[in-house]
């Protein structure tokens, strides 16, 4: 079994909940140990979203996960391990809070 060596939260939002996403973000730095990510306000890497990234430890799983699910605000939420395996991990390893989108997957074919 691969190794989780960490997560990534990531954040989508658009211009009208552009404000209450960066809020979600920066609370959740706050709350824990949390490292916020750029506030893109365009599509980046396979996110057919805007979004912001939140990175964090395996050790802080059992406290980001349950209060993202109850403060996200309504906007949808990615979050994926970190094990290397960098398709696996967005395509078949993922929980999604809100709304499924289709990832921009082929980004890994070249990696």
């Amino acid at each position: 079994m691969p190794e989780i060596t960490g997560y990534h939260a990531h954040v989508y939002f658009d211009a009208a909940t552009q404000d209450a996403a960066q809020q979600v973000c920066e609370e959740a730095a706050k709350l824990f140990p949390v490292e916020m990510g750029r506030m893109h306000a365009k599509a980046v890497g396979p996110h057919p979203r805007w979004s912001c990234q939140l990175a964090f430890a395996p050790e802080a799983f059992d406290q980001v996960i349950p209060w993202l699910m109850l403060n996200r605000r309504g906007l949808t939420v990615f979050i994926h391990p970190e094990t290397g395996d960098h398709l696996a991990d967005h395509r078949d390893r993922a929980i999604w809070m809100g709304d499924m989108l289709d990832l921009n997957l082929s980004i890994f074919d070249k990696l």
